[in-house]
């Protein structure tokens, strides 16, 4: 039996009659009742007991009946679904990105775009800037989320949206008091070589010469302790007490405040901006397109954490500098 068998049977059922049903079906009268002749040929009973008024439905046909309608309903469904798909309403977007912006941003864009398209469903990969620019290339993901300048400009070929706008911050063990410190050497000793003790994160090449060169320019005698290739981690060993590091604020982002444990401090460091990288035509297809919007949105709503301001002996330092670029 095929899908046109079914619905004319549907239609003799409910409708009583054949002109009734041939109507409804715009078919005629005889192309009707050989349809159904076929269909209880195929099944090898009869569906109705005819008479010359009316048809009544058998046993058999009432159970064909309500297993009819729920294939006829799922198969109605399925078309609408179908549907969805080419028009974005439902779908699969698969995103890629940063562990610390995927973590600030992704929870409330997927919430805004879920109130517009509530059918549409998400793949979220955690990774570094060349394996989200590696999956944008084979096409297993759709949107990536990465800094600007993480990867080489010449490299990229994607769309870039912005998102969001963070600081960088100096991350130290809470209760370091460096709000009043002028010079380094004011600080007690064990404060000092805590304040000295760097975790860096190694993540894209052009940011740890970036964050080697300003721990050299405002913490002069520091050792390295460990190198990292994630925030968490980096985080976690500052808490632990084993020293400080530099992070972007919304690495630090718990719910719109500082992780407990630590203190956060202004530098004088280009903040990061971060973008979602697309192809050029998911710009204008949905669902991406309303993510896309969604993304912006949550990046404009993201609350930084708490950030102290820069201590004395940090701006001291930062003057100096720029006083040594001018000579």
């Amino acid at each position: 039996m095929n899908l046109h068998q079914l619905r004319i049977f549907c239609a003799i059922a409910q409708s009583k009659t054949l002109t009734q049903a041939a109507k409804q079906m715009g078919l005629t009268q005889p192309t009707l009742s050989q349809q159904l002749s076929s269909l209880e040929e195929k099944v090898g009973t009869k569906l109705f007991e005819r008479t010359l008024n009316q048809m009544e439905i058998t046993v058999a046909g009432e159970f064909l009946l309500r297993r009819a309608l729920q294939i006829l309903n799922e198969v109605e469904s399925t078309e609408e679904q179908l549907r969805e798909f080419a028009t974005g309403k439902r779908g699969v977007i698969r995103l890629a990105g940063i562990n610390s912006i995927v973590r600030a941003v992704a929870p409330q864009a997927i919430g805004l775009l879920k109130q517009r398209l509530p059918e549409v469903e998400f793949d979220i990969h955690e990774m570094s800037p060349t394996e989200v620019l590696d999956l944008l290339y084979a096409r297993q993901v759709n949107i990536g989320l990465v800094a600007v300048g993480s990867l080489a400009k010449s490299n990229v070929s994607f769309r870039e949206v912005p998102v969001v706008t963070d600081p960088y911050v100096l991350v130290t063990p809470a209760g370091l008091g460096l709000a009043a410190v002028a010079d380094l050497e004011d600080l007690p000793a064990d404060k000092r070589a805590m304040l000295r003790n760097c975790i860096r994160f190694n993540f894209a090449s052009q940011l740890s010469r970036r964050f080697e060169s300003w721990q050299q320019q405002m913490l002069p005698g520091h050792s390295l302790v460990a190198q990292c290739r994630s925030y968490d981690v980096a985080l976690s060993l500052v808490r632990s007490g084993l020293g400080v590091c530099l992070a972007p604020a919304l690495a630090v982002h718990e719910n719109g405040r500082s992780l407990e444990g630590v203190d956060l401090y202004a530098t004088n460091l280009p903040a990061r901006q971060t973008v979602a990288m697309v192809p050029a035509q998911s710009l204008r297809v949905e669902p991406y397109k309303t993510f896309l919007d969604a993304l912006r949105e949550a990046g404009a709503r993201t609350p930084l954490p708490t950030i102290l301001p820069m201590p004395p002996f940090m701006k001291r330092a930062a003057e100096l500098t720029e006083l040594g670029a001018l000579v």
